[in-house]
């Protein structure tokens, strides 16, 4: 059976415990939510991880951080450090999106260094291979090939794949209907868009979704559903394409968990902060209440360089609003493949975003964790706020950088600390009632 099998019949597996314990929670709601689709635990059954989690309705908001090789930069040692960088960082998955070097064996690599789940792209693969071993287009690629690689990516322990299903004929249609600003900025879903085109044929993906299910079934693949027609700007959110393609996840939804399948559903993107909330309420509504997996999304175009922090404030829009699983974005995004710098910086901006919209969701002991840091700051406890940071070294490095890092106040007020002045105040009143006692 499956993990959706056992969680259907309301089995209390060993993995559910575990991931419920880490959640705080009663196993009880975690298997009822594993069931019913509205939460998902990615756990291929041939790995053993040893920090499994679980994203969806009622838990807290996961962040996944993006790594891989590119043809330009195919050295596999780097995207190691990034994978220790991002699990230090915090990060609670990790994707592997190369397409440079020894893909298979990168992706191995990965896997044996990743304690988390692990997601990867797998016609990523199956498109630089028909180019380069192969030497034809993408538009020749062999669908068997296609789903034989999603087959090795089970078989060798990811744990989620994306897979760009719902980009359909008639979703394209609508791209003819109304041109885009940015087109398809997603690189699966051009590529399968460019094979549809080139062949006057459907999505492959779409017509052997159940050769897909089967596959996995088989390896316990978690399916993330993919945006292949996400927004790649704001004057392209929210359109007739992307949301015809939500539907027809919807659909596939459906199927995948008649076959015992976990599906996550992805979404945008670039959008304006006043969509996202009705992105949300779409998603749940048409596909089922399936945990929502967000790139972002992005709340405005104009910041290169600073697109950690535009999709920080989406994200945090779209957690509050229901989302369950942030994809970082490093202030890389959009320029050149992200440095350790990048990949930390993203990690903890997606962080922040999660904890703040944990905090609405009313998670349990997410405010805990800022009343603590409430109470430290209060009593100018520098030691214990440093350590309740989401990131402890760069608030020690600050805290040092003030020279008076052990010192009753900091170097923004001084001796007008404004705390120091509240309890100097209220210690005088008391003084002048005569209760000093109490």
């Amino acid at each position: 059976m499956t993990i959706k099998d056992q969680a259907k019949q309301g089995i209390i597996s060993q993995l559910i415990e575990h991931c419920a314990l880490d959640e705080g929670l009663d196993p009880q709601i975690l298997v009822q939510a594993v069931g019913a689709g509205e939460a998902v635990i990615p756990h291929n059954r041939h790995v053993e991880l040893s920090r499994p989690m679980a994203v969806g309705k009622g838990i807290s908001t996961k962040v996944n951080a993006n790594i891989g090789t590119s043809k330009d930069h195919p050295e596999l040692k780097a995207e190691l450090e990034k994978l220790k960088v991002a699990l230090d960082a915090g990060a609670h998955t990790i994707m592997d999106l190369s397409t440079g070097g020894p893909i298979k064996e990168i992706r191995q690599a990965i896997r044996d260094a990743c304690p988390v789940p692990l997601g990867t792209v797998p016609i990523y693969q199956a498109a630089v291979e028909t180019v380069e071993r192969r030497k034809c287009s993408v538009c020749e690629m062999d669908v068997d090939d296609l789903l034989r690689v999603i087959e090795e990516h089970g078989r060798e322990g990811v744990d989620f794949v994306t897979i760009h299903c719902g980009l359909t004929l008639k979703a394209a249609e609508h791209l003819r209907l109304r041109e885009r600003v940015m087109g398809v900025v997603s690189r699966g879903g051009s590529f399968i868009l460019e094979w549809m085109m080139y062949n006057q044929k459907e999505n492959p993906l779409f017509e052997r979704f159940d050769d897909i299910l089967a596959i996995a079934r088989e390896h316990e693949l978690t399916l993330s559903l993919g945006d292949g027609l996400r927004p790649g700007c704001l004057l392209d959110a929210t359109d007739g394409a992307q949301v015809h393609e939500l539907i027809v996840l919807g659909e596939l939804t459906l199927r995948a968990w008649d076959a015992g399948v976990q599906v996550i559903i992805e979404g945008p993107g670039h959008m304006s902060m006043d969509q996202i909330p009705a992105n949300v309420l779409l998603e749940k509504r048409l596909c089922h209440g399936a945990p929502f997996y967000v790139l972002g999304p992005l709340a405005t175009d104009i910041a290169p360089g600073y697109d950690h922090i535009t999709s920080a404030i989406g994200g945090a829009i779209a957690a509050a609003a229901g989302a369950d699983f942030l994809c970082y974005v490093t202030p890389a995004e959009h320029l050149k493949l992200p440095s350790l710098k990048d990949v930390k910086e993203g990690i903890i901006a997606c962080r922040v975003a999660a904890h703040a919209a944990d905090i609405v969701k009313e998670v349990p002991g997410a405010i805990e964790k800022d009343r603590m840091m409430a109470e430290a700051r209060h009593r100018l406890d520098w030691k214990t706020q440093i350590e309740l940071s989401i990131d402890p070294e760069k608030a020690r490095l600050y805290r040092e950088e003030g020279g008076e890092y052990k010192g009753p106040t900091c170097t923004m007020c001084g001796e007008y600390c404004a705390i120091k002045t509240y309890q100097r105040a209220m210690r005088k009143g008391r003084e002048a009632r005569g209760d000093e006692g109490k």
